[in-house]
């Protein structure tokens, strides 16, 4: 039997659990480690027939808990003959594609829209792009196939041009309502609800001015329009404030090397006699690195270096060094989204988008540069 064959039996026989309704709507499949013995099979091959199917959105991650059932059977809506005939029986279905699902801030946006969706009656079917164009493509394939109601996207790298449009006009031919959260296409100037990601990173460095830091090093992803916009306003509040932004104090970096090269260029930097007194990341999970990674060179936080992160999340005080941090809406964002597209998808006109505003939360991972010179 080749590694294929298997391969499609492990998938096959987890999608038919799925859609007979074996496993249901949020519970928890085998581990891993059951699923190997029970198929017999590699622990690649099943990491790759369930990673397909979270790609697919039949399934979904939790870090630490597991993986879970996100699809909902619905026989009647698969009797439905077309897109534009749709019986005020069926539940109706709404799409959600975020880049992650199981990381970060995204558990707490996924649950404010699933919260609010299944409050109201309808059904939610989850897709992850990792960040990724073409599984972007694949998930947007496998929402029109299943004649979705309506479909909440977060964007696929932003700041980029965007092969898959064809498919979001698709949506807007059939009269299927999307909205962009996060951050949209700048292509389709679609309905949206994001934060102020250009005045977030305003406050950021501002607050480290005002402490009379002058080296601040920013980090920014730029390959999704937060990281561009949280740069742009990194770099308005020097000019605000009339100080020289030398330009090694910015770097940028990409989703593919975020994690590994960022760090390595980093760890270079700080080695050399040009070393910056605070430094703006670009989120919360890169500030965390970023302290691990100084803690590793015997440099401390704040004593020796300030740190701001983005977003407020739960990493922001997972650690003994509390982050200072920006705010971000998280499952208000979320809950906002799910109203919006209900509201969208039952004809009752389309709400303005949402812009949230951001807050700075200071904590103990910043100082005054003087203070923290003494």
């Amino acid at each position: 039997m080749s590694a294929k064959t298997k391969y499609n039996i492990v998938k096959e026989q987890i999608t038919e659990w799925i859609t007979s309704g074996k496993v249901k709507p949020g519970e928890k499949i085998y581990s891993e480690n059951e699923l190997v013995k029970m198929f017999g099979v590699s622990r690649h091959t099943i990491r790759q027939a369930v990673g397909d199917l979270v790609h697919e959105g039949l399934l979904y991650r939790e870090q630490g808990a597991g993986t879970f059932c996100s699809y909902k059977p619905d026989q009647t809506r698969e009797q439905t003959p077309s897109l534009n005939d749709k019986s005020n029986n069926t539940v109706k279905n709404i799409g959600v594609i975020t880049t992650y699902i199981s990381d970060y801030i995204f558990p707490s946006i996924i649950k404010g829209i699933e919260s609010h969706l299944t409050a109201q009656g309808y059904s939610l079917t989850l897709a992850c792009t990792d960040n990724d164009l073409e599984k972007e493509k694949q998930c947007l394939q496998t929402m029109l196939k299943r004649n979705i109601d309506g479909l909440i996207v977060e964007p696929t790298k932003s700041s980029h041009y965007n092969p898959n449009i064809k498919y979001y006009l698709e949506l807007e031919q059939n009269n299927i309502p999307y909205l962009m959260i996060n951050q949209y296409y700048s292509q389709l100037m679609p309905p949206h609800i994001i934060m102020n990601d250009e005045h977030g990173g305003f406050i950021a460095a501002e607050h480290l001015i005002k402490l009379s830091h002058e080296k601040i090093l920013g980090l920014f992803k730029n390959d999704d329009l937060q990281g561009v916009n949280r740069m742009q306003g990194f770099i308005h509040a020097f000019r605000e404030h009339s100080l020289p932004l030398f330009p090694e104090m910015v770097i940028t970096f990409t989703t593919e090397d975020q994690n590994i090269n960022l760090l390595e260029r980093l760890e270079k930097f700080f080695k050399t006699d040009s070393r910056p007194t605070a430094i703006v990341c670009y989120n919360d999970q890169l500030a965390i690195n970023v302290l691990n990674m100084l803690r590793r060179l015997g440099l401390r936080v704040p004593e020796d270096i300030s740190i701001v992160g983005f977003d407020d999340s739960s990493l922001a005080v997972a650690t003994e060094v509390k982050l200072t941090s920006i705010t971000h809406p998280k499952m208000d964002m979320g809950i906002e989204a799910a109203k919006w597209i209900i509201s969208a998808v039952e004809k009752k006109g389309h709400p303005p988008s949402i812009v949230y505003e951001p807050e700075l939360v200071i904590r103990n991972s910043t100082a005054s540069f003087r203070e923290s010179t003494k």
